[in-house]
């Protein structure tokens, strides 16, 4: 990917102060005397000319972070797609935090979750940069692991259901009135009085995309930032000679 001055903006915001005398001995309230027209907005766009000063002061960091954000961190043969129901991008999300959050805490990992609102674009064919991975994660989201009990377990899969939404680690049927049947985690039947592992975005654990059930859970921090999991996951495929690659494996049937 290339990046452009289009699509990474550093913005210089000055701020004027204003200062009002009054008088102490003021007898009335005081009377504004400013005008302001009706609106002040004005459209963003190339035909404003950029203030030579501040361009200039600009360009160095803006080369640094192109620089930066062109780095290449691994190759994809396809791209990594999403769409609705189970998809390549939303399994290979799910996926790679379940791998980094077992890593963070030494143990198995039984879950882990991404939704569709939670990924802002799709991995291109080819080249996978560092800039690819902000625009797909362009949130200082963290990683948490989750001690789910059942019942909040059984709420994560009637809110996947309707949806087709795939859980890394498990795999379930959407029955005829859409509620999630034959719920399967690691190979085993779902076990309504265990406690399950789940590995997510804060935002989720924070009832995000209307999961708010997920609050009931006990949660714990990893303190990985979720892209740095991404890099980091993209790094070890290449290290290891591998490509960045996802499939629809039939979680969902």
């Amino acid at each position: 990917m290339t990046v452009s001055a289009s699509r990474y903006w550093l913005v210089l915001v000055s701020t004027v102060g204003l200062s009002v005398l009054a008088v102490a001995c003021q007898r009335g309230p005081l009377q504004a005397t400013a005008r302001l027209a009706p609106t002040t907005s004005q459209p963003v766009g190339r035909a404003i000319v950029p203030d030579a000063g501040a361009a200039a002061y600009i360009q160095p960091f803006h080369e640094q972070v192109e620089k930066q954000m062109s780095t290449v961190l691994g190759t994809a043969p396809v791209a990594l797609t999403k769409h609705a129901g189970e998809n390549p991008l939303g399994n290979f999300m799910a996926d790679l935090q379940r791998t980094a959050a077992a890593k963070a805490t030494g143990q198995p990992i039984d879950l882990g979750v991404m939704t569709n609102g939670g990924i802002r674009t799709e991995l291109p064919a080819g080249p996978i940069t560092l800039g690819n991975v902000f625009e797909l994660m362009p949130f200082e989201n963290e990683l948490i692991v989750l001690d789910a009990p059942g019942p909040v377990v059984q709420q994560l899969f009637d809110y996947a259901a309707p949806v087709r939404m795939a859980v890394s680690g498990a795999t379930y049927t959407v029955g005829p009135d859409k509620r999630p049947v034959d719920i399967r985690i690691g190979g085993q039947p779902f076990d309504p009085v265990r406690t399950y592992t789940i590995a997510l975005s804060d935002y989720l654990a924070g009832g995000g995309d209307h999961m708010e059930f997920l609050k009931a859970a006990p949660l714990r921090h990893t303190g990985l930032l979720l892209r740095t999991v991404i890099v980091d996951h993209i790094k070890a495929l290449t290290a290891a000679g591998q490509p960045v690659t996802a499939q629809v494996e039939g979680r969902v049937k």
